[in-house]
């Protein structure tokens, strides 16, 4: 059975019904507008986001009004900040088809990034819940702001690796964290149970991201380029580890390259083979590994039989993906 069918499964009713509300959630009189619109909505996103908010209210008593427009505000949120993440990447593809900037400019991409973060922003307050706006509003911010200092660590070629943690937990655990935050809030849930859920949210999001940045460093068709980040100047986490803990020598000459920013084709293969070489795909999976424990521990206190084995099943799909 596919993944998402499992871990959607205890609300795979409730699910459709978020189905609806986000394809209605946003749209303009403006043809030309639309047309954008509906490129971006054609997207064959997962909606893993919206799916952990459900579990979570599921998980914290029952999934009403509040959670279904919560869901829709994060997913539109999500959606903004992918355009303008292609935007600013200058990436042509996503998730293997042309990316919105590809397709209609940078200048139309950035406009329809703020025309969903402003839609984000409309439907947040159809929460009627004060602490989850304030969490969504603070969300965009940290979005914003791991962008930010990822390019400034890239500008900066500043190899470090809390650094590096900081970046991805802002960047994409904290949208995970929010997702499952506001699904308790909207529940109902107590300040400790609320709290437990976030935690559980930032220990997927930083799983998800170790595992993508792991995909740069292979050829297998995931969407993106190999050495698509390398080429940004992005230092992750296997090539860190590697630029730490190889012999000096070796690393001075990757790091070289690194601050010349000669990312051909050539060096690209080299940094990677380096990256491979010196142990840093093995570090990166023992740092999943890691957080996938913490992960689990968190889910073994959970009451519900039915959202616990989805969330097993979401561990699963998030530490094994292959795109």
């Amino acid at each position: 059975m596919d993944k998402k069918l499992l871990i959607a499964k205890p609300i795979a009713s409730e699910l459709e019904r978020f189905n609806v509300y986000f394809k209605e959630s946003i749209s303009s009189d403006n043809g030309r507008i639309q047309a954008i619109i509906d490129y971006i909505m054609r997207s064959d996103g997962k909606h893993i986001r919206p799916i952990l908010l459900l579990l979570a209210a599921k998980a914290c008593g029952e999934i009403n009004e509040t959670a279904y427009h919560s869901a829709v505000t994060v997913e539109l949120l999500h959606t903004a900040s992918l355009i303008h993440d292609d935007v600013v990447d200058e990436s042509l593809l996503r998730r293997g088809k042309p990316s919105v900037n590809a397709i209609y400019d940078n200048k139309m991409a950035v406009l329809a990034g703020d025309y969903f973060l402003s839609t984000a922003l409309i439907k947040s307050v159809l929460t009627g819940n004060m602490e989850i706006i304030s969490s969504i509003s603070g969300l965009g911010r940290s979005l914003a702001e791991g962008e930010l200092n990822q390019l400034s660590l890239a500008k900066e070629i500043i190899l470090d690796e809390k650094e590096y943690f900081e970046v991805i937990k802002k960047k994409t655990a904290s949208l995970l964290a929010i997702c499952m935050r506001i699904g308790a809030l909207s529940a109902g849930a107590d300040q400790k149970t609320v709290d437990k859920f976030e935690c559980l949210g930032e220990s997927l999001g930083i799983c998800f991201q170790l595992r993508d940045d792991i995909f740069d460093y292979f050829s297998d068709n995931v969407g993106k380029p190999t050495g698509n980040d390398i080429r940004e100047g992005k230092v992750t986490l296997p090539l860190l580890f590697a630029l730490k803990n190889a012999d000096k020598a070796s690393s001075q000459k990757m790091i070289d390259i690194i601050s010349k920013a000669d990312f051909s084709n050539e060096k690209v293969a080299l940094l990677i083979d380096f990256a491979k070489n010196n142990g840093g795909i093995d570090y990166a999976y023992d740092k999943i590994d890691y957080y996938k424990k913490q992960a689990l521990d968190i889910i073994d206190t959970l009451y519900d039989d039915e959202v616990k084995v989805s969330l097993l099943h979401t561990v699963d799909y998030v530490v094994e993906r292959v795109y």
